[in-house]
């Protein structure tokens, strides 16, 4: 019998893994730490667990708790962004299952999305910066492309393994928890998406403003309800796909883990590119008279002294 994990982790942490569905664990780490945290926004989905491989500590959330008893519209976005900065976390990688909206994109293949149409219902909390704190941050290109270009050379590299990688789409983020209508999945093909997911957002949003460097790595497990003559989308058919890609599903992501720790990308991981974007909009719009101190209590939760002397 394994001793239990300890409750606390000394040392800070800098890249995250994001589990969905199909990816419950990253394979090759040793579990050393399980942290339940609670933020100014609540708990995250579950305990964050804290992994090891070659000394460098890794953070792993599973995005729809650890028993996948979260609706997409459940999960506690603001929460498990916050708790993830807050432990040190400056990099994530995301991970998903989403359907292929064009005939190139195969059930099995990856992509790597570079942008994304928002089509909730504004029912998912999506951003920090409310409720007497007013902050605008840029959104123009929703993930990271430097850690985008770690992916595409482990991808590359793994190729002849049966990994295929799409470099670039456009992933539709839908309400759910029901899939498309036959009208919405033609419909958003024809807008040029490529994936549809129901996870992305408003996690790269609270990302961006949390100052992370943030990347979502997608896998097709089936062609939506668009396809004549294909079966529609259904839960059983996302899993087949998920368990028959599930090794190269994680040999991927342990890639680009063992990437990304390398010295050569510490200042990707720290994410020194988007350091100060988010007390930037925040300070030239609300003014000192009008911050709320529960709204800065909660921010500086984010960014200790987010404010400074103002």
């Amino acid at each position: 019998m394994s001793a239990p994990l300890a409750d606390h982790f000394d040392r800070p942490v800098h890249i995250a893994v994001i589990g969905g569905t199909g990816l419950s664990k990253i394979e090759g780490y040793e579990p050393v730490a399980s942290l339940d945290i609670t933020t100014p926004w609540g708990k995250p989905s579950a305990p964050i667990q804290i992994v090891e491989h070659n000394g460098v500590p890794i953070a792993f959330l599973a995005r729809h708790g650890i028993y996948h008893q979260l609706a997409p519209h459940e999960v506690p976005a603001r929460a498990n962004m916050a708790a993830l900065r807050h432990i040190g976390v400056r990099c994530v990688i995301a991970f998903s299952a989403v359907g292929s909206l064009q005939e190139e994109i195969r059930p099995m293949d990856f992509v790597l999305p570079d942008q994304v149409i928002d089509r909730t219902k504004g029912v998912r909390p999506f951003t920090f910066f409310e409720g007497g704190l007013v902050g605008h941050v840029g959104f123009a290109d929703p993930f990271d492309a430097q850690v985008a270009q770690v992916v595409k050379g482990c991808a590359a590299a793994m190729q002849g393994d049966g990994v295929t990688l799409h470099d670039k789409g456009t992933l539709i983020c839908m309400e759910g928890p029901q899939f498309s209508t036959r009208a919405e999945s033609h419909m958003y093909r024809s807008w040029g998406g490529s994936v549809i997911n129901m996870s992305v957002l408003p996690e790269a949003k609270l990302a961006r403003e949390a100052e992370l460097a943030y990347q979502m790595i997608c896998m097709a497990t089936d062609y939506d309800c668009w396809r004549v003559g294909d079966e529609d989308v259904g839960v059983s058919m996302v899993l087949k796909y998920m368990e028959a890609n599930s090794a190269n599903a994680k040999h991927l992501v342990g890639a680009v883990l063992d990437k990304l720790s390398q010295q050569e990308h510490n200042d990707l991981v720290l994410a020194k590119h988007l350091e100060g974007q988010s007390v930037m909009a925040v300070q030239f719009m609300t003014k000192p008279a009008g911050r709320d101190p529960e709204a800065v209590k909660r921010v500086e939760y984010l960014f200790p002294n987010f404010f400074g002397s103002n």
